[in-house]
């Protein structure tokens, strides 16, 4: 919850211009590459609304292109979505290579996803996407801090129960 005042309405109007700006970014691309990163915008959205615990999220522009965030739960690494430069004809989510999400993935859907790295799922625009697997990955995204904080306060270095916040 917002506190009330004037501090609150100039930052819903900075939330509403991030939204714009990202909305405006997407829809200059070609109106395929357009029309297929909205659908993961929405995908990401609903994701996000229909999981416990991961609120609102943040809308902005990170590395030029739409970012989305977990800011005020803090539960969760960032998502961007973007056109794949080496490949017009492709798209991706792309997630913070210091995760182990992609590696996650990998595993869980060795098939249905293709990837790049250790940082991005990357869609065929000729192909529809994986709609269960993308949520699945979306929702593990927007809730990795949350999991790995509770690992890390279950078991410490040495198998030990840890006190949160203790550095390992």
């Amino acid at each position: 919850m917002r506190p009330q005042g004037k501090n609150s309405s100039q930052g819903a109007a900075c939330e509403a211009d991030q939204k714009r700006r990202c909305r405006a970014h997407l829809c200059r691309l070609s109106a395929g590459s357009a029309r297929r990163l909205l659908a993961l915008r929405a995908l990401v959205l609903d994701t996000a609304a229909a999981t416990p615990g991961v609120g609102e999220i943040e809308e902005t522009l990170k590395w030029g292109e739409p970012a989305y965030l977990t800011s005020a739960s803090k539960s969760g690494s960032t998502i961007r979505l973007g056109p794949v430069k080496s490949n017009p004809s492709e798209y991706a989510l792309y997630f913070n290579c210091k995760t182990t999400l992609v590696d996650t993935f990998r595993t869980l859907f060795p098939v249905e996803l293709r990837y790049e790295g250790n940082r991005a799922i990357v869609l065929d625009a000729g192909q529809a996407p994986p709609l269960d697997a993308l949520s699945f990955c979306i929702q593990a995204a927007l809730t990795y801090h949350r999991k790995t904080a509770s690992r890390r306060a279950k078991v410490g270095k040495e198998g030990k129960p840890e006190k949160p916040g203790s550095c390992t």
